[in-house]
């Protein structure tokens, strides 16, 4: 399935690498979730959010569900484009979206999402997303976040 790149406002390349395969030589199926948390954990430190440093971090974020579509194949030494953006902001919790595509070809491979649910660091309890880093993505975001509300 051959597709252009989505609207998703963030995206980063990612060369699979041969210990990323399975036996059959594709891109082990746990790598694609793999991949798409990477580049999301990039944008979230672009809008503020220091997702890779948890001691910076205002608070934990647990992913509490995700899925997956998996739509074409990789193999090893492929480039792929994985392409991210929030789709949906609650008070405690946000859906990121993610797609993967073969960067040579421009072929879809995956496509599914995240949800985040943001926590107390003591407690664990959920609490509000925190309002710089919600600014951030609505200041980035506004349409598709106006979009999803319409739905």
């Amino acid at each position: 399935m051959h597709k252009t790149p989505t609207q998703l406002p963030f995206s980063d390349t990612v060369r699979v690498r041969f210990s990323d395969t399975d036996a059959q030589g594709h891109l082990y199926f746990a790598n694609y979730l793999v991949y798409a948390d990477e580049v999301t954990g990039f944008y979230m430190e672009e809008l503020g959010f220091s997702a890779m440093n948890p001691q910076q971090a205002p608070c934990f974020i647990f992913t509490v569900n995700l899925n997956c579509s998996y739509l074409d194949e990789c193999k090893a030494f492929d480039t792929v484009r994985v392409c991210v953006g929030y789709t949906r902001l609650g008070n405690a919790s946000a859906d990121i979206s993610f797609e993967l595509y073969k960067e040579e070809s421009g072929a879809l491979l995956a496509q599914g999402s995240f949800t985040q649910v943001f926590t107390d660091k003591q407690t664990r309890s959920s609490t509000p997303i925190p309002a710089a880093f919600r600014k951030a993505i609505e200041v980035r975001q506004g349409d598709l976040l106006q979009a999803s509300q319409r739905e």
